[in-house]
């Protein structure tokens, strides 16, 4: 039997049915996570309804009247198999987040008020918000910074302060306090958690925190990150902890490549073979552009050149790559061909480049709508290369002229 839900308890943002009803100084009704996510998320200070501005300073009331409505809507409907919500606990205040962060100043209770932290981090947008501006996320982020991985209880606090710093979402302003006052100690700390085999679930909210806070960084630190970190970031990459986890590495090399040396750095690291052996297990649309965007940055030294030749399967997996993804895998892949045809253009390459069908694929970009950069660079490879490619059979005889 199909259940007609009243049109006033359905959020105007999500269309579902509202949990826990607040109200605008406009009059209109909202679910508290939709909007909150509206306003302290996405940082859209207006109602999406009226477009009228908002203010900053507490601009929802919880609407009482019509949560108990819902609910008793969802009690009367519960032999169709409606579900009635419990009633939502109030937000935190400033107050009870400083109280909490005082109990855990003493050893026996900092535990349990990371736990208290956690739950009331995990229960909506406002309250994450407010322990940010509470000054609880320079706290855990001393926890972190001050862990060594002695292992035992040390492990599990240092585990649920990261934890938690994820689940808050720091906004930039907090990262790049949070990295001033730990003077870059807490990189160090996330690259010892992320050496920790044993707690999957751990590595992977270190390296979401540890990408957060490279898209902050000052290019001067940037340059000063070790290659411990690349270490630790391409193994997380090689064993394939978790999806998130693959992208916000791949993130983080990117962001971490165009200063200094970090692109020999992550090559030692041994970050090409890993990336030639994601493309060749046919990642996703995103995922595939992403690695290509980090194998072009590496291709910009000699060391990540060599790297991707020395491959099996390197010149191969790119080539295949070129007209089957995207616009943005295209353009990267081509990019990569021509940065090694024109640096390391020794004959047993060009000749790979021929059999695998590189060649192939360079003509093809000339006939289809391709960027007008993509297709320049193919035509230089062409030109340039034209002696040893002319009389390949590979190449249909109208395409060479």
């Amino acid at each position: 039997m199909e259940i007609q839900v009243p049109s006033y308890f359905l959020c105007p943002i999500s269309l579902q049915v509202m949990r826990d009803p607040v109200t605008l100084i406009t009059g209109i009704t909202y679910d508290r996570e939709s909007i909150e996510r509206w306003m302290f998320s996405e940082k859209h200070w207006t109602c999406p309804v009226t477009r009228q501005a908002l203010p900053e300073t507490e601009p929802i009331t919880p609407n009482h009247t019509l949560r108990r409505l819902i609910q008793a809507w969802c009690t009367v409907n519960a032999s169709a198999g409606v579900e009635r919500f419990p009633t939502p606990r109030p937000p935190v205040n400033k107050m009870e987040i400083m109280k909490i962060l005082e109990d855990a100043k003493k050893p026996q209770n900092l535990m349990e008020c990371l736990r208290r932290l956690r739950m009331i981090v995990s229960d909506c947008e406002r309250n994450r918000r407010c322990v940010e501006e509470s000054g609880a996320v320079e706290f855990l982020g001393s926890i972190v910074t001050k862990s060594r991985g002695g292992g035992g209880q040390e492990d599990e606090v240092c585990d649920e302060a990261i934890y938690i710093l994820h689940c808050i979402q720091i906004s930039e302003q907090g990262l790049i306090k949070l990295i001033s006052t730990s003077n870059g100690g807490l990189i160090e700390s996330l690259t010892v958690v992320m050496r920790r085999t044993s707690n999957y679930e751990s590595r992977v909210h270190a390296i979401l925190l540890l990408k957060s806070l490279v898209e902050v960084i000052a290019p001067a630190r940037l340059m000063a990150v070790q290659e411990e970190v690349f270490r630790e970031v391409v193994k997380v990459l090689d064993e394939n902890v978790s999806c998130k986890a693959t992208k916000a590495a791949l993130k983080i090399i990117g962001e971490l490549c165009p200063w200094g040396r970090n692109r020999i750095k992550a090559v030692k690291a041994g970050a090409v073979p890993v990336l030639i052996e994601l493309l060749l297990e046919e990642p996703g649309k995103r995922e595939c552009e992403m690695i290509l965007v980090v194998l072009d940055l590496l291709c910009g030294c000699a060391e990540g050149r060599a790297e991707v030749v020395g491959h099996a399967a390197g010149i191969a997996v790119v080539a295949k790559k070129v007209l089957r993804v995207s616009q943005a895998a295209t353009d990267r892949a081509v990019r990569i061909l021509y940065l090694i045809s024109k640096y390391t253009a020794m004959p047993v390459v060009i000749q790979e480049m021929l059999q695998v069908g590189a060649v192939t694929k360079l003509c093809l970009v000339l006939q289809v709508d391709c960027g007008m950069k993509t297709k320049e660079k193919a035509m230089e490879m062409l030109r340039v290369h034209s002696r040893v490619w002319r009389n390949s059979p590979c190449i249909a005889y109208p395409l060479i002229s």
